[in-house]
């Protein structure tokens, strides 16, 4: 028969696997000199006073929280609607009822991305800076909401 053969012998010049050879301590695999720094104390230098510690944001948590604030997005938009209905009913003129419910929409969605941005990442964004405006435009939308929901 053609194409078949044997399975040939090993050569003795290939022993095969071989597990390692055991030294005879742990020690022996570690390097033997020392970096010139090994013997000096460690220093530690604390943060400025009143400074709070940065902390990185993962590219997870920023992806994370854009996809909750998406969401809250899309109820809010439900709310609006229901809102806007709502006034309707009340005999709110049609276009003041759309009028307050956009600015529900706006109040929410910048309240709730003050509330993500802290939850996601409180060292960094929780912050007068960044909290502030959000939570101040976000109360001043929704002050107006129900102002001109009224009329």
């Amino acid at each position: 028969m053609q194409g078949t053969q044997a399975p040939a012998a090993p050569s003795p010049a290939d022993p095969g696997f071989k597990l390692p050879e055991e030294s005879a301590s742990p020690q022996d695999s570690l390097p033997q000199t020392s970096p010139e720094t090994a013997g000096r104390p460690l220093e530690v230098v604390p943060p400025p006073e009143g400074a709070a510690a940065a902390t990185d944001t993962s590219t997870r948590d920023l992806a994370i929280g854009g996809v909750v604030f998406l969401i809250l997005l899309v109820v809010y938009f439900f709310v609006r609607n229901a809102y806007v209905h709502h006034l309707v009913v009340r005999r709110v003129s049609p276009s003041s009822a759309g009028s307050a419910g956009w600015l529900l929409f706006v109040g929410l969605g910048f309240l709730s991305a003050a509330a993500v941005l802290a939850i996601i990442n409180a060292s960094k964004f929780l912050t007068f800076a960044v909290t502030g405006p959000l939570v101040a435009v976000g109360l001043v939308a929704l002050v107006a909401a129900l102002f001109i929901g009224r009329r």
